[in-house]
């Protein structure tokens, strides 16, 4: 994902598994096991859309937070500040995570997704403009024409494997965003927030 142009950058914590890239709506989180008294206790949370009035309310495109550890970089699945080495709680342990030797913002075209629980921050929709790569989107040839309206997809009506993503406007959806460019060589679509 490349940012062109953002005004508004909000933080939270993601209540799911969450691929970067995606359009979410902010929700409550509902904290985790063994997170730290009141260790964000007033952070919102980040939710992929469920229903079509959800898609209409998910302003906000997620990306990794930036990260000044030196690499290798690992993300926990329950608490990134869990006691005895992180193998305290079920859901770290057996060990199966993703070890970044860089920084997981600055994969390319590598799709990474950001493990339910962990900071995130999000860019708001109003204005921003925003490119992503082929596979981050689900492609019509209408998009390649300016100016098309583009709605983000739910999981009631276009199911997991697409939601959060941009997609052409249907019956009954909201618009989002707006084409401003699509690159026919790499297949990267150029889109603008609408307000």
């Amino acid at each position: 994902m490349e940012i062109n142009k953002s005004s508004d950058i909000t933080g939270g914590v993601t209540t799911e598994d969450i691929t970067e890239g995606r359009h979410v709506l902010l929700t409550t989180h509902p904290g985790w096991p063994g997170e730290l008294t009141g260790r964000l206790q007033d952070t919102p949370g980040f939710q992929m859309p469920d229903t079509m009035d959800e898609a209409a309310r998910a302003q906000f495109l997620i990306t990794w937070p930036v990260d000044n550890r030196e690499p290798p970089i690992v993300y926990w699945p329950w608490s990134p500040f869990a006691l005895r080495q992180q193998f305290d709680l079920a859901g770290n342990a057996p060990f199966n995570r993703t070890i970044y030797l860089t920084y997981p913002g600055l994969q390319g075209d590598q799709v990474t997704v950001i493990p339910s629980g962990h900071l995130a921050i999000a860019f708001s929709c109003c204005g921003g403009v925003f490119t992503v790569p082929s596979g981050q989107y689900v492609y019509d040839v209408t998009m390649q024409v300016p100016g098309t309206r583009l709605r983000v997809c739910d999981f009631g009506t276009d199911g997991a494997a697409v939601m959060g993503m941009l997609a052409i406007m249907v019956s009954g959806s909201t618009a989002i965003a707006q084409v401003e460019r699509f690159n026919a060589t790499t297949m990267a679509l150029t889109f603008r927030h609408l307000c």
